[in-house]
């Protein structure tokens, strides 16, 4: 058995799943708040040098998972670990976000794609040399990616 404890929650404009952005990068400049728990407050020391984080969370509101999936952007079944479905082995999410501002134990940040009162499991700065790929090959996402702005989370997925 693995346990996490979640170390904040997330805060966003979406109350629920249904009509939330399906990537950040879908929900440009949507503002959101991250309150870390006061236990983990010394942990943000430094963060605010980094345009960028990536949020590691549980998705709360969630059904399980099936190894198969529609998922947003196609209307044909794709292996789970070939989607970015939400309806995860794990139910564990990833966004990138950029960091606004810190004050006290809460990040600011904007590209809001998640729930709000998401448990989040994890931050992490998000370092371009690290971090950024050149991407050679999208998969099955090439054919279905200009759907992305006009695409949000229609409910299919939740408990």
């Amino acid at each position: 058995m693995i346990n996490y404890t979640p170390i904040g929650t997330i805060h966003s404009p979406f109350k629920e799943p249904k009509g939330t952005p399906i990537q950040p990068t879908a929900a440009l400049d949507i503002a959101g708040v991250i309150e870390i728990n006061p236990e983990y407050a010394e942990g943000l020391k430094d963060i605010e040098g980094f345009s960028h984080l990536i949020l590691i969370y549980h998705f709360h509101l969630l059904k399980g998972s099936s190894l198969l999936v529609k998922p947003f952007l196609d209307n044909e079944l794709h292996g789970i670990f070939a989607t970015r479905s939400p309806s995860r082995p794990n139910l564990l999410g990833f966004s990138v976000v950029r960091l606004t501002r810190v004050e006290g134990n809460k990040l600011h940040i904007l590209d809001v794609d998640i729930v709000d009162g998401t448990p989040l499991l994890d931050v992490k700065p998000y370092v371009s040399k690290f971090d950024n790929r050149e991407t050679v090959r999208n998969g099955w996402f090439e054919k279905n990616i200009h759907k992305l702005s006009i695409t949000t989370d229609d409910g299919r997925f939740v408990k």
